[in-house]
């Protein structure tokens, strides 16, 4: 049985290879963003949120064990239980998003969108004001990508429907973006 999951989790990883030439694109895209003032704003429910805060934390503290640099800002949008549960009771959670975007987006910003479904209406309601503001957006999607593909810059999408495959792979890729962008960091001098 373990053998089919793993058969299953290293075919959709595989899949992923034939977008290289567009993760590279989006990775020095981040790059260029960054040495011109921007930050990454991560966002996502659930598990992706939980990656959010995971990919964030990895730019602010470090990525690897051996490599040490100044901090990379980035910022997850699902930042705090006080700031989500406030807005979900005095607005929506449709604002969840939304609202911290708002507050805290700069021109040259990168909204990093993870979403599985790419359906989710705080997602969605973020994305379309990203769009409005010109701020640049990629995202980590699943399951054909849904609405959030129309509505982003740029977009990975992973060929699953099986969600547990689709956030190991989001993690995984992640990861892999962020390292390119490190390494690019690190040979202009900037970390």
């Amino acid at each position: 049985m373990l053998s089919k999951k793993i058969n299953a989790h290293c075919k959709v990883i595989k899949s992923i290879q034939r977008q290289d030439k567009k993760i590279q694109s989006i990775s020095n895209k981040i790059t260029s963003k960054i040495l011109n003032g921007g930050k990454l704003l991560f966002c996502g429910n659930g598990g992706s949120a939980a990656d959010s805060q995971h990919l964030a934390a990895e730019f602010l503290i470090r990525l690897r064990p051996n490599i040490n640099r100044k901090p990379i800002p980035a910022l997850s949008l699902a930042m705090d239980t006080s700031t989500l549960t406030a807005c979900g009771n005095d607005y929506s959670s449709d604002d969840i998003f939304l609202r911290t975007f708002l507050a805290l987006k700069s021109e040259n910003d990168i909204l990093f969108a993870i979403t599985t479904s790419g359906k989710s209406k705080n997602i969605i309601k973020v994305l379309k004001e990203a769009k409005k503001q010109n701020i640049y957006s990629i995202g980590l999607l699943g399951k054909g990508g849904g609405n959030a593909k129309m509505l982003l810059n740029d977009s990975i999408i992973v060929k699953s429907n099986n969600t547990a495959l689709i956030q190991e792979s989001h993690i995984f890729l992640g990861h892999y973006i962020l390292e390119t962008v490190e390494k690019n960091l690190i040979k202009k001098n900037f970390v």
